[in-house]
């Protein structure tokens, strides 16, 4: 198994992108201008969901894949549809999204793997309900991510990675500021895909979705704890410890992408303001860390 707990990282600078489906769009948006500029300072990368998936199209510095799948491939009938969902399949295809752009547009796994940049993907294993960091290898990158991104009732499978049942990393552990933190990381900056004022709550379909995964009752206590740890994360961002430099970058407060969102025009506004997000902290970053 390529599970990887031990927390051994020596690594005094890490990367952490938050998911949020097509909200990664703003994290996207920030990686691509620090790829313009060559700029990655990271010992360490940890993502979630679609926050695993920007980070590597970071370190396979491909700049702007990220950006067409969100713009192109996202917004194809194929993708996200409530067709396929009324009638049994997948509300969010990532069978079809993979398949696709593995064919069309796949990472650069030599790239990715030829940096000495530690790398974690976080999934959510079912049967527990916790956190499990991943390092990929080659061979097995793109069922991790797709792994990480599958939110539960949306596609309707469980996958099977590493020998574990899992689901999407961002319910046992949405911002994974402090696994980071456990890993030794002394400055951390975390890509968020809320604005900075966002509180997380309890969302209404939580009951239902308790019901539905009745059986799995790790999963289903993921499900209810998700608020309380998103907010014990943005607790810890915001009160570090002694010692602990946390560098935040949130889209604006008047972010437009939600989840689901479909408008290539507001998804494009709004990788601008990532843009122009990571242009402005890699401005900072020296300033910042010199303090």
């Amino acid at each position: 198994m390529n599970t990887d707990n031990n927390l051994s990282n020596n690594g005094q600078t890490a990367l952490v992108v938050e998911g949020g489906a097509m909200r990664g769009i703003f994290s996207t948006g920030v990686l691509d201008a620090f790829l313009t500029q060559r700029f990655n300072p990271f010992d360490l990368c940890i993502g979630v969901s679609a926050g695993a998936t920007n980070i590597a199209a970071y370190l396979a510095e491909m700049y702007q894949r990220n950006f067409k799948v969100y713009t192109d491939y996202s917004l194809r009938p194929d993708f996200i549809s409530w067709r396929k969902f009324l009638t049994g399949g997948h509300l969010i295809d990532l069978d079809w999204l993979w398949a696709i752009t593995i064919r069309e547009i796949r990472l650069d796994l030599d790239k990715i793997f030829s940096t000495p940049k530690e790398y974690y993907v976080g999934v959510t294993e079912i049967h527990s309900g916790k956190a499990v960091y991943l390092k990929p290898e080659k061979t097995n990158l793109e069922d991790i991510m797709k792994a990480s991104s599958s939110i539960p009732i949306f596609y309707r499978k469980f996958l099977r990675v590493n020998e574990l049942d899992c689901v999407d990393g961002g319910l046992a552990d949405p911002i994974p500021v402090l696994e980071a933190y456990r890993r030794n990381a002394k400055t951390i900056m975390v890509i968020r895909s809320r604005p900075y004022s966002y509180t997380k709550k309890s969302e209404s379909n939580e009951f239902l979705s308790k019901l539905y995964f009745r059986n799995y009752p790790g999963l289903a206590d993921a499900i209810g704890q998700r608020a309380k740890a998103y907010q014990e994360a943005v607790v810890f961002m915001r009160n570090p410890p002694q010692g602990i430099r946390i560098i935040e970058v949130n889209p604006p407060e008047s972010f437009h992408t939600k989840r689901l969102t479909k408008d290539l025009d507001l998804l494009t506004l709004d990788y601008q303001s990532g843009f122009q997000a990571g242009m402005d902290i890699m401005k900072q970053f020296n300033r910042i860390t010199a303090s």
